[in-house]
């Protein structure tokens, strides 16, 4: 077992009061990786009173010195690349070429909001009257309570603690449990470019306990959760009984849209990779793929020869392309969606079944013939599953990536510009991609609607969550 990942409070890493710890594991080996402190009650409140502290300090900070800061993390997480990225394949189980793109898209992230940060501008509006001066400035809400996920544990808590620092907040980051040491060197990194002390904090435990102290705490001024739909929404009402602002980014079930005017070849490479990517542990994964009756023998061809080649093991083991699930409860799930859907008549095109007997590790799998009220039909998969559907016409294509109650991503491949613009116009997401998976970079918006969830954690629209607009009416009479 490694050392013990430590709480991150005020400027310091600290064991928690009752020195309690939680063990997490390599998903590939099954083997204990290490062991992450427990915060208590009494941790959360000094975080919370070190983050209020914090945020009087930071906030008084001017945009160029913040910038600064984070410009100087986003150096040194780069420079330590090598180190976090081989610990983040052990916890969270991505292939190591994943995991060191992840690192440097934190690093990334940390950069562009470094810049945005010095951008948030106010305005003067034109007065009614010569002697009054009309104006709006723009600051920060206050310190802020993030909860980022395991399957990105960087890149989520980097976009989360980028929009923050930028915008002058401080932060009280509930990290996952299930891969923290990774995440605390990247925090690592930010307290060695010098931010000062309480203004960031890291802390893990048990999850409803951590978000029962921090949404109603008074120190707290928003919050900002990535995760499932049915947490969301719990976390979603605790802040709205407590009137605190709030970022969600939520479940989703991705529709992509094969039309029959496609390039097959370029749209199979491409979704193949992006689906089976980090082993479908991704919100924005590919799940349901409607394809026009037209093309849907070649196109199910294509994908059923690309997944079948696909090499899935260890994510530290050169040209693996798919590492293990997460955790157990992954592959349990997979096999439950599996059974549900061949219960009910779907056929397994490739795949489907678990690997071996040690980690986590399952088929890239491809169901077809899944009828609509096949569970993996209606919730997210999470996971190293899609599923085929055929469709005549644009219009019952539509129907069904609109069916479900979620709208985080979706996906289209077509040749005509028509085709492309009607997609973008019909289809109800917060974000579609046409002819490639071109999501997720720190400078576009980043975030669904309906049941994904509200707000952005990309672009200049994830600033706008952190910051208030104070309106300044001034007499020149005296």
């Amino acid at each position: 077992m490694g050392e013990t990942v430590q709480l991150y409070i005020d400027g310091m890493w600290r064991d928690g009061a009752t020195r309690e710890t939680t063990d997490f594991w390599d998903p590939a080996t099954g083997a204990t990786a290490g062991a992450v402190a427990v915060a208590t009650s009494k941790d959360l409140e000094e975080a919370c009173s070190a983050a209020d502290r914090g945020f009087r300090l930071w906030r008084a900070k001017s945009a160029v010195e913040r910038s600064g800061l984070l410009r100087k993390a986003s150096a040194l997480i780069r420079e330590r690349s090598a180190v976090i990225a081989p610990l983040l394949t052990r916890e969270q189980g991505k292939p190591l070429a994943q995991a060191r793109q992840e690192v440097e898209s934190s690093a990334d992230i940390f950069e562009w909001f470094a810049e945005e940060g010095r951008r948030v501008y106010g305005r003067i509006i034109p007065s009614r009257a010569p002697d009054v001066r009309l104006s709006v400035t723009r600051e920060p809400v206050g310190p802020v309570a993030s909860f980022s996920p395991w399957n990105f544990p960087l890149a989520q808590a980097a976009r989360k603690i980028g929009a923050a620092l930028a915008s002058g907040c401080s932060v009280i980051l509930k990290g996952p449990e299930e891969a923290p040491e990774a995440l605390a060197r990247i925090v690592g990194a930010l307290h060695d470019a010098g931010i000062p002390a309480g203004v960031l904090n890291l802390v893990y435990g048990v999850p409803s306990e951590i978000s029962s102290f921090l949404i109603p705490h008074p120190a707290i001024r928003k919050i900002s959760f990535t995760g499932s739909t049915v947490v969301g929404k719990q976390l979603a009402a605790m802040a709205g009984a407590h009137m605190k602002r709030a970022t969600m980014e939520l479940g989703g079930h991705s529709p992509t849209l094969v039309f029959e005017d496609a390039n097959l070849e370029r749209a199979a490479d491409l979704l193949t990779a992006f689906k089976f990517r980090n082993a479908g542990q991704v919100c924005t994964s590919p799940a349901r793929i409607l394809i026009q009756d037209k093309v849907y023998g070649e196109f199910k061809s294509k994908l059923v020869e690309r997944a079948a080649r696909l090499k899935t093991g260890n994510g530290s083991d050169p040209g693996t392309d798919m590492g293990p699930l997460a955790n157990p409860r992954r592959v349990q799930a997979m096999e439950a969606f599996v059974q549900d859907a061949t219960d009910r008549n779907a056929s397994v095109a490739t795949g489907g079944r678990r690997i071996g007997n040690q980690g986590n590790f399952f088929e890239p799998t491809i169901l077809e013939d899944v009828p609509q009220p096949a569970r993996i039909m209606n919730e997210e998969p999470f996971g190293p599953i899609m599923t085929l559907q055929r469709f005549a016409d644009f219009d019952s294509m539509v129907e069904e990536a609109n069916r479900l109650p979620y709208g985080l991503a979706a996906y289209a491949y077509t040749r005509s510009a028509r085709t492309a613009a009607m997609v973008s116009d019909a289809v109800e997401s917060g974000m579609v991609s046409i002819n490639h998976h071109g999501l997720g970079l720190p400078e576009t918006p980043f975030g669904g609607v309906k049941d994904s969830g509200y707000g952005s954690e990309g672009g200049s629209e994830a600033m706008e969550p952190y910051m208030v607009s104070k309106f300044v009416t001034h007499s020149l009479v005296d």
